[in-house]
C-alpha cells in the first residue's frame, strides 16, 4: 500500500526525496520504496521521518 500520507507531508514540508533522506540518514532510494509501499521501515526510522516531518505515527504510517 502506498504511503501517500508521507509524501503529501514532505511535500508540504517542500523537502524531495533526497532532502528528507539526508535528514533521516537513509538513501533517497528508500525514501522512495517507503512512499511506494515497498519497503517496511524500522520504527526508528518511522520516528525520525515523523520528527522531520512534524507528524505522528498514527498520522503518517496509521493503515485506515
Amino acid at each position: 500500500m502506498k504511503n501517500l500520507k508521507m509524501k503529501m507531508a514532505r511535500v508540504e514540508k517542500d523537502l524531495s526525496q533526497d532532502e528528507l533522506a539526508k535528514i533521516v540518514g537513509v538513501s533517497r532510494q528508500t525514501i522512495g520504496l517507503i512512499e511506494l509501499g515497498k519497503y517496511n521501515p524500522s520504527l526508528s526510522l518511522c520516528l525520525s521521518i515523523c520528527k522531520a516531518l512534524s507528524k505522528t505515527l498514527d498520522q503518517l504510517f496509521w493503515q485506515e
